[in-house]
Formats: C-alpha cells, sequence, structure tokens
C-alpha cells in the first residue's frame, strides 16, 4: 500500500460512467482495497448442533401437542453462535479493507461487494471477503473515519448530491429453525388441499424480522439516520432433526432450517452552510432622482 501510494498509480473496478460519476461530486479513486478472514466454525447447543429446533415434543408430538416455535438465533437459539462467528468475520475483513483504504490517504470505499463461503478443502471453515474501490475528497474536509458502502460510483454520487452521505457497510444475518410438527405434516400432505402451511410462513416471517433487527441495531451503533438497502437473500433448507432421533432411531421427522441476510449501508443526512445573501446597492439611474435626492 505504502509503494502504490508513492507511486500514485491507481487501480479500480469502476466503470467509465462510475469514474465521471465520483469525479463530479468532488471525489477520486485512489486504488482498490481488499479484505478477507478465515474463521473455523465449531458445533454449539444442547446437542453439538447449530440448528437446534428446541421443540419438546420432536419425535412424540400428536394431534393436540404444542405447536413447534422457531428457534431465532436473535433470541438466544443454538444458531446465535454461528452467527455471531461469520459477524465477526464480517468485522475482520471490513478492518483490514479500511485498513489498506487508510494506507493509501482514502477517506472511504465504494461499491464494496461482499461474499461470504465454505474455505476450500475445510468445510468448517468460513471465508468472508471484501473488495472495493477506495476514494479520497478533492476539498479540505475529512472524514473522522473512512467510510463503506455498497453503493456504485453513481448511487455513490446521487448519495452525495441529494445531502447524504455513507457512513459503514452493514450484514443482517439471522438463522431460524422450526420443527415439523403434526400441524405442518397435515398442511403439507399431498391430500390437504390448497392451504397455508402456517409453521412454515412463521419461520420465514420469524427469521426475515430477526435479520431486519440485527441491521437496524448495527445502524444505531454508528449514529446513523437509516439504511439503504442492496441486498436481500433467503436461504431454505431441511435437516434431520436430532431431538426426534434422540427418541426413535426409525424417526424421520425433520427440521426446516431459514438463513436471512439483508446487506446494506448505513447513511446519514448533512447540511452545508451557506453565506448569507449579500444585499444588493442599488443605485437610480434617473437624472432627475439622483437631483432630487441631493436636494
Amino acid at each position: 500500500m505504502a509503494e502504490a501510494r508513492r507511486r500514485g498509480t491507481w487501480s479500480s473496478a469502476l466503470s467509465t460512467g462510475e469514474f465521471a460519476a465520483i469525479r463530479s461530486v468532488g471525489f477520486e479513486p485512489v486504488g482498490q482495497v481488499l479484505g478477507s478472514a478465515v474463521y473455523h466454525v465449531s458445533g454449539s447447543g444442547t446437542y453439538w448442533r447449530y440448528y437446534d429446533c428446541g421443540y419438546p415434543y420432536a419425535g412424540r408430538s400428536w394431534r393436540g401437542s404444542a405447536p413447534a416455535l422457531v428457534a431465532a438465533s436473535g433470541q438466544g437459539a443454538a444458531s446465535k453462535a454461528l452467527v455471531d462467528v461469520l459477524l465477526a468475520a464480517r468485522h475482520a475483513a471490513l478492518a483490514r479493507m479500511t485498513a489498506e483504504c487508510t494506507a493509501l490517504g482514502g477517506d472511504g470505499v465504494v461499491a464494496a461487494n461482499l461474499t461470504m463461503a465454505p474455505f476450500p478443502s475445510s468445510p468448517n471453515c468460513f471465508e468472508f471477503q471484501v473488495i472495493g474501490t477506495a476514494l479520497r475528497a478533492q476539498g479540505d474536509v475529512r472524514p473522522r473515519r473512512p467510510f463503506t458502502t455498497h453503493l456504485d460510483g453513481q448511487g455513490f454520487a446521487k448519495l452525495i448530491a441529494a445531502g447524504w452521505v455513507p457512513v459503514e457497510l452493514l450484514v443482517g444475518l439471522a438463522i431460524g429453525t422450526r420443527h415439523d410438527d403434526w400441524t405442518t405434516r397435515q398442511q403439507n400432505w399431498f391430500g390437504a388441499g390448497n392451504q397455508e402451511v402456517t409453521g412454515w410462513s412463521n419461520l420465514v416471517a420469524v427469521t426475515r424480522h430477526d435479520a431486519r433487527e440485527r441491521i437496524s441495531e448495527q445502524a444505531w451503533h454508528t449514529g446513523a439516520d437509516g439504511v439503504v438497502l442492496g441486498d436481500s437473500r433467503l436461504r431454505i433448507w431441511r435437516e434431520a432433526c436430532v431431538r426426534a432421533r434422540s427418541r426413535s432411531n426409525d424417526s424421520d421427522q425433520e427440521d426446516h432450517v431459514a438463513e436471512a441476510t439483508l446487506v446494506g449501508t448505513a447513511v446519514a443526512g448533512f447540511t452545508v452552510r451557506q453565506e448569507p445573501p449579500h444585499t444588493l446597492t442599488v443605485m437610480p439611474l434617473d437624472p432627475n432622482r439622483r437631483r432630487s435626492r441631493s436636494v
């Protein structure tokens, strides 16, 4: 980074339109920056599993048993440990990308692209990577700390022109697990007809709400006014219920797991103090008026 700053030659993934938009609002690129972190993930929970439904009637539910609830990570479920380690990896990757931005003399990073995937050849490890283009303001005003945003060059320019500034790139992540109880199986039965599977609707709603709560909480800690959302993803899959299998070896009951991910940027409004308008001096051009004033 020091050598790149000394040479003064920068690289970026910006298009021509993005470059022109960034320059139009008083910024210039200083280089491409990257941050990554690889974290080992181990099990947790009662059965050393992240996806523990917590349903007390798993493996022996009947018509009169209480319906299963959603075990959400934001409410302290076993999946909270997985969410915590993934968010810690995100913080580490962003901190390293921001450090590269600072080393280049930049004031912030735009078009930050986030990827999170299992590490090759090691299924118990995850890699969190973020890459973007560092910018520097052309004026004398500098932010107290570099900003990060998912917005591309045009989006960043529009934000600045509208009186807003990006603060920090945020990731809201939540995992919900729900046991497929007697009611869910009946509603999803082949001959049940067209009807809502209320348990699965609740799983999706609770998990999405949990992710929104997490990203709103992060935005509040940054001191921002709001969040501009960039991406929203929902992934759902099935897991064999460890609670049901522990009670009956021939049980085929399963859990459904939902993972909601929100990526956005915390933004804050700013105002530019304007100079008070100057009073215009009016000089009359009519000679008669000038003569009457002198009299």
